[in-house]
């Protein structure tokens, strides 16, 4: 499992290392500074730290705030009749949920390079409003950006992890459960995800946003302790 995780982080300091390499004291015509420079480099700061964490093992799991509950079909987050018959258990139950939960590693995995495209290409559009907004403007403004590509990325990777890491849990429940199949739990494991990334990331904007000079990059702190 270590293995598995060193290659995962390995992947993605590989995809965020072009955000982490642009100019930190670009200036823009007239002396004024970088707005867009400082906005994706705020991004790129806020997806690296968020991916570190995610990709850690059990990061999914462990987190207040990506962490994925199991599909209504099969228990959902407060369970249901189904529990009795199904999940029979609360061991059986977190098993499950710990599975889809590392299942969601391998799709974070395959995101980084996805978020790493987006935010070296997209269209900042209303900079001042970004750089003004709210305490997640900008991740919001990489979500739509990208879309339904996060999801589409994570599925090939979500769906290997169901099969390999731990496919005894997986085939038994949904043996026992109808209304769900394999590919739906995949699905569902996919958008929980690609949620969760962008919960993460807002989380880190929000807190760079905060303190822009503990970065220690010259031009986040330049831009965004001006904007508080």
């Amino acid at each position: 499992m270590t293995n598995i995780i060193n290659r995962r982080m390995l992947i993605a300091t590989a995809a965020l290392a072009p955000l982490l390499a642009l100019p930190g004291c670009a200036t823009m015509n007239g002396g004024g500074f970088d707005l867009v420079g400082a906005i994706r480099r705020l991004l790129g700061l806020s997806a690296q730290r968020a991916f570190a964490s995610l990709l850690q093992e059990n990061g999914f799991f462990d987190s207040q705030i990506a962490r994925i509950s199991l599909p209504d079909a099969l228990g959902g987050a407060a369970g249901n009749a189904l529990l009795t018959a199904v999940l029979r258990s609360e061991a059986f139950r977190l098993r499950l949920t710990r599975q889809v939960n590392r299942a969601a590693e391998n799709g974070a995995a395959l995101a980084a390079p996805i978020v790493t495209e987006a935010i070296q290409t997209m269209n900042v559009g209303d900079v001042l409003g970004v750089v003004r907004g709210g305490p997640t403007a900008a991740t919001a403004i990489l979500q739509n950006a990208l879309g339904p590509r996060l999801v589409e990325t994570m599925l090939p990777g979500i769906g290997q992890g169901l099969k390999l890491l731990d496919s005894g849990v997986v085939t038994e429940t949904l043996r026992l459960v109808s209304g769900i199949d394999f590919a739906g739990l995949r699905d569902d494991i996919s958008r929980k995800a690609s949620d969760g990334i962008y919960r993460a990331i807002g989380r880190e904007e929000t807190a760079i946003r905060a303190n822009p000079a503990a970065t220690g990059d010259p031009l986040i702190t330049a831009v965004f302790a001006l904007a508080a």
